[in-house]
């Protein structure tokens, strides 16, 4: 949980102002890290109504940040996804205003999924994306228009993301589990945690003169979607559904669901914790799933 490790991460540089562009799950809980360490942190929302927002920002119908939310910004996160026509909002609505920001450091969330199907071998950041899925090669794309901003840019891929409220210990409250045996089939994950304790560690970093220009965020334990499920119910005390094999399961699944059990990868976290020393604060699902099940006790 958030208050957990908050005594572990450094707050940001003195004078700085972080502006978190998308208040949804991840930039919600960047933000309260950096309120809880005492940072001045604007967190946009479509609504300025919405929980957490601090200013509105809605692409699809032109609302924009106010210039006083932009106003002496040093640090800018970006945790919103391509728009339906396969450009990134906030370079295609917020270019000029950014380049007229102090920045100092900008950060841009990503997905794994550009390296693309890789049979379940390791990927790391030097490994030359492939990405298959339509969704990852338009990922690819913004990636690609954000490196040629001449911004201080560093790209974060994320793989699959959970946490309190979003995890295998909420799908079996809310009688979702499924238990798909797909032999081989492994996922990475990583804490919601450990995301905002990395882009701390990072952003300090990057103050000292240390910033590769791209990292995976990732903790160490690929595992299938069973095992975590089947740790999820033991700390419940609950029992799951049979098992069942991938392709009987695929006939009932959405293409969307579908897709994320078309692709095989280990992520490794090698670059971000044995080069540039960040700690995991949930290293694997059982450390992350336990947090998880405390948050709701």
């Amino acid at each position: 949980m958030l208050n957990d490790f908050v005594n572990q991460c450094k707050s940001l540089p003195s004078n700085s102002k972080l502006l978190i562009l998308g208040g949804g799950y991840s930039g919600q809980h960047i933000a309260a890290l950096a309120k809880s360490l005492g940072n001045e942190v604007i967190c946009s929302r479509r609504s300025i109504s919405s929980p957490g927002a601090d200013c509105a920002f809605d692409s699809k119908i032109q609302k924009l940040p106010t210039n006083n939310c932009l106003a002496n910004v040093t640090h800018l996160l970006s945790c919103i996804p391509p728009d339906a026509n396969g450009n990134d909002p906030v370079l295609q609505n917020l270019n000029s205003k950014i380049k007229s920001m102090p920045l100092q450091w900008v950060g841009y969330l990503s997905t794994t999924g550009v390296y693309g199907d890789c049979k379940g071998e390791w990927v790391k950041e030097s490994d030359q994306p492939k990405p298959q899925l339509k969704r990852s090669q338009i990922r690819l794309q913004c990636e690609k228009a954000w490196q040629k901003s001449g911004l201080p840019l560093q790209i974060l891929r994320l793989p699959g993301i959970y946490g309190p409220g979003r995890s295998a210990i909420d799908n079996i409250r809310a009688g979702k589990a499924k238990m798909v045996d797909k032999p081989g089939q492994v996922f990475s994950r990583v804490h919601i945690d450990d995301i905002a304790g990395a882009i701390f560690h990072l952003i300090h970093l990057a103050s000292e003169g240390t910033m590769p220009n791209i990292v995976n965020i990732a903790d160490n334990h690929p595992s299938s979607n069973v095992e975590v499920m089947q740790f999820a119910a033991s700390l419940l005390k609950t029992s799951l559904p049979p098992l069942e094999p991938f392709e009987i399961a695929a006939k009932q699944m959405s293409p969307m669901a579908l897709s994320f059990w078309k692709e095989n990868r280990k992520v490794s976290n090698h670059l971000l914790c044995n080069e540039l020393g960040y700690s995991l604060v949930h290293s694997d699902y059982q450390s992350g799933l336990k947090d998880c099940f405390k948050s709701k006790q």
